[in-house]
């Protein structure tokens, strides 16, 4: 799914003490002049493989390694890709990210931005069901994306449009996988964060176009029904390859997948 793909070489496992943020940076790099959107997920979950802990959101599972991690996955992405039940569920607001930080990724080859402003979150919704005065569309600092169809209600596209946010048709009736990434391709958006929800990774694996996943196992377990990190309406298999372990002193697991 790349042009020429330059991925950085480091240990297959790596203790996170030994990583100041420049290393752990470099780590997580995405591939250098990208022809096509690369396509990498991020996910938590309990060791039991929950994906929700207390109160059914992901981020009560998080550790202080985890929270490094997203904050910096989110730094090196030029724009954050998520389902609308994933942004109601979590209050989603826009991306704050450190500009210093994204200049300098994006000097360095890693991700970034030349201008250091923050990603912007594109939202995934067919009947564009988003609330106008959400906290994402308030709190904002790049007008977020809501990629939706040709029959979204008209009234519901003017709203948010009126709110501030920029909407994308893609397809007729439904967002597919490929019309997903065709759009962010559309829009020169290349290095794509996805966090979720479960269903819209399902359907993206499911169709081959997921090239990473960033998966944190939490050093906890949660018993309960806490859903899994994908979901489907069919099983699938794709084949992956480990490609790095961070293992941090707390016992948080940071792993790099991508696909075979």
């Amino acid at each position: 799914m790349v042009g020429s793909v330059t991925m950085q070489r480091l240990p297959d496992v790596i203790q996170l003490a030994d990583l100041d943020d420049d290393a752990l940076a470099r780590a997580y790099a995405y591939p250098r002049q990208l022809a096509v959107p690369w396509v990498r997920a991020n996910f938590v979950s309990s060791v039991d493989g929950a994906v929700t802990g207390e109160g059914a959101v992901s981020g009560s599972l998080g550790t202080p390694a985890d929270h490094r991690v997203f904050w910096l996955l989110r730094e090196l992405a030029e724009v954050i890709v998520v389902g609308a039940g994933t942004v109601r569920a979590e209050n989603y607001g826009g991306a704050a990210t450190d500009a210093d930080r994204r200049q300098a990724h994006h000097r360095h080859g890693l991700g970034g931005a030349a201008d250091g402003t923050p990603p912007p979150i594109a939202v995934v919704s067919a009947s564009a069901n988003l609330a106008p005065d959400a906290r994402l569309f308030a709190e904002s600092v790049v007008a977020p994306l809501v990629i939706t169809t040709a029959q979204a209600p008209a009234d519901r596209v003017a709203a948010l449009t009126d709110a501030g946010a920029r909407v994308l048709v893609a397809g007729e009736a439904a967002v597919t996988p490929a019309a997903l990434v065709a759009v962010l391709a559309e829009e020169g958006l290349h290095r794509v964060l996805l966090e979720g929800g479960p269903h819209l990774f399902g359907q993206l694996a499911e169709a081959g176009l997921v090239d990473e996943l960033c998966l944190t196992t939490s050093p906890q377990l949660t018993g309960g029904h806490g859903g899994r990190i994908s979901l489907s309406a069919s099983p699938f298999q794709v084949p992956l390859v480990r490609r790095q372990l961070i293992l941090d002193d707390d016992g948080t697991v940071l792993a790099r997948w991508g696909r075979r």
